[in-house]
C-alpha cells in the first residue's frame, strides 16, 4: 500500500469516526485534550500495522493517544438524476 493510499484510507476512517461522534457526542468526553486519535481498522491488517506504529511512537514520547478500532466504512455512492422542465432525464449516474 502506498503512502497516498494509506492517507486516503485514514481520512475515510476519520470521517466515519467524526460522523459517529456527531451522533454520539459523549464519545468525545473520553478523548483527552491534545490527544492523538489513531484508528485501527479491524479489516485491514496492513493499515492496522502501520497505524499501530503511530500509537507506539506517541506512547514512547509520553504523549496522550486514543485508539479506536473499527471496520472500514463502505463508500456511499449516490444515484443522481437531473431532470429538465419537460421531465426528461438529462443526466443519470
Amino acid at each position: 500500500m502506498t503512502k497516498d493510499e494509506m492517507v486516503k484510507k485514514n481520512l475515510d476512517l476519520h470521517a466515519e469516526f467524526m460522523r459517529y461522534t456527531f451522533e454520539n457526542p459523549e464519545v468525545l468526553e473520553q478523548v483527552p485534550k491534545g490527544a492523538t486519535l489513531v484508528i485501527l481498522p479491524e479489516d485491514n491488517p496492513e493499515l492496522y500495522k502501520e497505524n499501530l506504529k503511530i500509537v507506539k511512537t506517541q506512547q514512547a514520547r509520553g504523549l496522550p493517544v486514543v485508539v479506536a478500532k473499527m471496520k472500514t466504512p463502505c463508500p456511499i455512492v449516490p444515484h443522481i438524476e437531473t431532470f429538465c422542465s419537460e421531465g426528461k432525464v438529462l443526466l443519470a449516474s
